[in-house]
């Protein structure tokens, strides 16, 4: 059988493996491992198997993994992150929609944290729900900008989807981080603007919270100060170039610790639940990776990748058609699967074509993390809709999915930016000489 055959029923073998449940890191080590053994043989594939796993696990930027995600643990089991939604609440409560508001800024500060979305909608979710509940918001509303805000996880650095990118197309993941803070500080501000214009035309959606004095307000931030100057910390010393990823992840975590420690909120109890989400979680992205790179070897040795590239520059398409194609693709792929799936899915196939075309891969990594914030609101999958559901019981699914349209809308809109104004991404990173 010719090698471009058995790449082909790969990739069908591999979609229907995902269309019956297998978990992505099963589904891609198992087509991986066994089309290399029909087409390289036991013994290369052994080979690789090894090389992979050892080459992934020894490589000092995927130490960033557990360390990022140590970081939003310790915040999300400490109550940290209750702090800042608490600050926020304060300054904002008074303005139409100001509790929604605050908990978009408290989504965009938690990510900064945490780098996940899904962790970020079930942490503050539980927290602000009950207030906006309490304060008698529309439930549409709150739910449907919990979940949505959330999505500001993958896109406020550190995120692990940027690190995910940047590890399976060997990108620069200082540049990804510094990338994403225009196009966060933008999401930020378009779904505050979404929600105050909406709670001025119809002041029912959000009444008006609790009235608190400048003094109380300023006291606030004594919470929330030490955390905002390690994210600080972190993110400048990468944009000036003082440290690596990895080392920014270490500078990090040891921060966040000695925070939680200084205000009595870190005991072993906590630390030990921290330790163990961060080892289940960074297994399996580890999973992942070396499923990915597996099945990446497999399409390279079945010349199936090569045919791709070879096949779209011969057709010489209007390379932001592509663009326009791609994010169908991923839109319909978002329906189904999460950031993690569709990016070993994809990425082997799309990325070379898409800087064989001349697009800067540090702007397509923002792209595919937008596209990734959609796939978590889009139905039927949606996970961040289904946890919202999980903590908003009374809220029907259809009123969750109703909620987020104007966000959703709004993050489509942000692709638009992207696309019209590239620099929107690859501005800071170089001008901070990342590129």
């Amino acid at each position: 059988m010719e090698p471009v055959v058995v790449g082909i029923v790969g990739i069908v073998c591999l979609l229907i493996l995902l269309v019956m449940g297998i978990p992505i890191a099963f589904a891609l080590s198992a087509v991986g491992a066994i089309g290399m053994i029909i087409v390289a043989g036991l013994p290369a594939t052994l080979s690789q198997i090894s090389l992979i796993a050892w080459g992934r696990g020894t490589d000092f930027v995927f130490v960033c993994i557990p360390m990022f995600i140590f970081m939003g643990q310790i915040v999300y089991h400490t109550g940290i992150a209750s702090d800042l939604y608490e600050v926020l609440q304060k300054w904002l409560g008074r303005l139409p929609g100001g509790l929604a508001i605050a908990s978009v800024g408290a989504c965009g500060g938690f990510g900064a944290v945490t780098g996940s979305s899904v962790a970020c909608v079930a942490t503050m979710g539980s927290i602000i729900m009950p207030e906006m509940q309490k304060y008698k918001y529309n439930d549409r509303l709150a739910a449907g900008v919990l979940a949505s805000s959330g999505t500001l996880g993958i896109l406020v650095p550190p995120s692990l989807g940027f690190v995910f990118y940047g590890i399976l197309t060997d990108t620069s993941i200082a540049a990804l981080f510094i990338a994403g803070i225009i196009p966060a500080i933008i999401t930020v501000f378009i779904f505050s603007a979404i929600i105050y214009i909406r709670c001025v035309a119809n002041p029912a959606l959000a009444p008006k919270g609790p009235r608190y004095s400048w003094k109380e307000r300023i006291v606030s931030m004594r919470k929330v100060w030490p955390v905002v100057a390690i994210f600080l910390i972190v993110i400048g010393g990468l944009y000036g170039g003082f440290f690596t990823p990895t080392e920014a992840s270490g500078v990090g975590a040891v921060g966040v610790v000695l925070v939680s420690l200084v205000q009595r909120k870190l005991n072993w109890q906590r630390f030990k639940l921290a330790l163990d989400d961060t080892g289940v979680i960074s297994s399996m992205i580890f999973l992942i990776v070396i499923g990915g790179y597996l099945i990446a070897r497999f399409l390279a040795v079945t010349d199936i990748t090569t045919y791709l590239v070879d096949g779209v520059a011969a057709l010489d398409p209007n390379r932001y058609f592509l663009i326009f194609l791609i994010f169908i693709l991923y839109f319909i792929l978002g329906c189904m699967m999460e950031l993690f799936g569709m990016a070993v899915l994809t990425l082997p196939f799309l990325f070379p074509i898409v800087v064989q075309l001349g697009f800067d891969p540090i702007w397509f990594g923002v792209f595919v993390m937008v596209m990734a914030e959609i796939a978590l609101i889009t139905p039927p999958i949606g996970m961040n809709v289904f946890v919202m559901r999980s903590i908003a019981s009374h809220v029907p699914m259809e009123s969750i999915f109703i909620g987020i349209v104007p966000f959703l809308l709004a993050e489509i809109l942000l692709l638009v930016l992207l696309v019209i104004f590239p620099e929107v991404a690859i501005w800071l990173p170089r001008i901070a000489g990342l590129m």
